[in-house]
């Protein structure tokens, strides 16, 4: 199977010209969108923390953990980046990154780095983010918005959901456009699979971030904030 899924970096040659050109018009529209709405996000507090946020991500990305035989995973930091600066900061966070690596590093595909943004910044940010405000309502009802602990449990989960959101992206895109002699469901599965495992890396690595910024700066993490403004006027 041809399909390179090192950290969900897709290569050239995976699907045709028109769903690459597709997704990428799609990944241009989104990220524009999401430069304008940074913008309530980003203070002076934030604006340090995003560079921060995308150069560790950047730095993360270039360690790999072995998954299975041939397959190996990194911090794909969607959740991790929209955590701790905001869901619309977080997609330019991860985009930045992609674009890069792209471009001077050869660490997925030019012609695929439409569809590797739509599927890490906007997917993954998006479903990290969506299932991260939903646990930490549930953690706030129960009175735990104080414990690190349940908030580990809040970043690992919410990266797993979002890892597997984006590998999924990608099965959306080989259904459109592949351009590869692998049937879909071999891609399908093998995507969920491998993913699965990965999301758990992912989730012990946001975890742990989280944790740590949260006992240091816990003024800095959009998410609390978010909490504590949408408690406020709920009051």
């Amino acid at each position: 199977m041809s399909v390179q899924i090192t950290a969900m970096h897709m290569s050239d040659g995976l699907v045709n010209a028109p769903t690459s050109i597709l997704f990428a018009a799609l990944a241009i529209a989104a990220v524009g969108f999401c430069a304008w709405r940074a913008r309530a996000e980003l203070d002076e507090r934030a604006v340090p923390l995003a560079g921060l946020v995308a150069a560790f991500i950047f730095a993360v990305q270039m360690i790999n953990f072995p998954i299975l035989p041939g397959v190996s995973g990194h911090l794909l930091g969607g959740a991790l980046a929209a955590i701790l600066v905001g869901p619309y900061t977080g997609v330019l966070c991860i985009a930045i990154v992609l674009v890069v690596q792209s471009l001077l590093f050869a660490d997925g595909g030019v012609t695929a780095v439409g569809m590797n943004i739509t599927n890490m910044a906007l997917i993954g940010v998006a479903a990290g983010y969506s299932t991260a405000v939903v646990l930490y309502a549930l953690v706030r009802r129960r009175g735990l918005e104080r414990s690190v602990g349940a908030l580990g449990g809040v970043a690992f989960l919410s990266a797993l959901v979002g890892t597997i959101c984006a590998a999924m992206g990608f099965v959306v895109e080989y259904e459109i456009g592949g351009a590869a002699p692998t049937s879909l469901s071999t891609v399908a599965t093998y995507m969920l699979g491998t993913h699965v495992l990965i999301g758990i890396g992912e989730g012990v690595i946001t975890a742990i971030t989280v944790m740590a910024v949260v006992r240091s700066r816990p003024d800095l993490v959009y998410l609390l904030r978010r909490g504590r403004v949408g408690a406020a006027v709920a009051a």
